[in-house]
């Protein structure tokens, strides 16, 4: 029992960290599927993040309801500013939820009396448990399982393939749009809150431009052809630099090579369904050869 007490004072926080990152690839992951590629997912995080650990520390309300408070704040904005930018779509959806970020990067900055600004916020009360975060990776996988299965599910998977068509065949491309998006801002949310009340500490610059990049990197990495891409490419970038640690100065650049190998070799990321089964095809069909020779 003691060896496993020293393991977890050690990587505890690397522990629940790569369920926080989950979450987010999940999150992005609902967005991609339907077809969008919207970076702004790290802004719902620190708005879930500051909406969740002000309640806890202004209003002392019980965790559960900071959580529901995290991931509400981020839903009502994503509502309001999908309305205008979903009509957008590749480049131009990304460069508009990229400026939508630095808004709130900016306002967090210039609400001082509130968000702390640059500062940050201190003090915030660790009230995340190994649990919580296990709880909730179980049920977004469990939910967003479902939806995949369901009439919404293909409706997304129509959208992402063509959006025209998917109009043409009855199904309303823009309320899927805003349900994949609102969503994947609660679940973004979710993942902030959590990370909030792990870390004591929250500022404005965890929610920038970088940390939107590898939220996308960690969907990417892993594949968007199923659930389980976005998990292991979270545990990948998670990972990755605790075990680069020993190179110091070369660690990004060791980090960059294996991601740009693996984008350059395996497109369509590290899992992919299709893939795995077109391997199987053939080794069925090598091994049949043989047979009948």
């Amino acid at each position: 029992m003691s060896g496993f007490e020293n393991f977890w004072a050690i990587y505890g926080n690397l522990v629940l960290t790569l369920g926080t990152n989950a979450l987010l690839a999940l999150s992005i992951w609902l967005t991609l599927a339907c077809g969008m590629l919207a970076m702004a997912n790290a802004a719902f995080m620190g708005i879930g993040a500051y909406t969740a650990a002000l309640l806890t520390m202004n209003y002392d309300v019980p965790f559960t309801v900071a959580l529901a408070g995290g991931m509400a704040a981020p839903a009502l904005v994503a509502a309001l500013i999908g309305l205008p930018t979903l009509r957008l779509s590749g480049v131009y959806l990304a460069m508009a939820t990229l400026g939508f970020g630095e808004v709130v990067r900016v306002t967090i900055l210039n609400t001082e009396s509130l968000t702390g600004g640059a500062l940050g916020l201190n003090g915030i009360p660790q009230l995340t448990q190994w649990w919580h975060v296990v709880l909730s990776v179980v049920i977004v996988l469990f939910v967003l399982w479902r939806v995949r299965a369901s009439k919404i599910g293909r409706s997304f998977d129509a959208i992402r393939g063509d959006e025209t068509a998917a109009g043409l065949m009855g199904i309303d491309v823009r309320a899927n749009k805003m349900l994949a998006f609102v969503a994947g801002a609660m679940i973004a949310g979710l993942a902030g809150a959590l990370n909030a009340h792990l870390t004591f500490f929250i500022g404005p610059n965890e929610y920038g431009f970088d940390r939107g990049v590898e939220i996308l990197t960690m969907a990417i990495l892993g594949g968007i052809g199923g659930l389980a891409g976005p998990v292991l490419g979270s545990f990948i970038i998670t990972v990755l630099p605790e075990l680069l640690r020993g190179f110091a100065d070369l660690r990004l650049i060791a980090n960059g090579v294996i991601l740009v190998v693996i984008v350059l070799f395996l497109p369509q990321g590290i899992w992919d369904p299709a893939r795995f089964k077109r391997w199987m095809r053939q080794g069925r069909g090598g091994q049949g050869g043989k047979r009948h020779a």
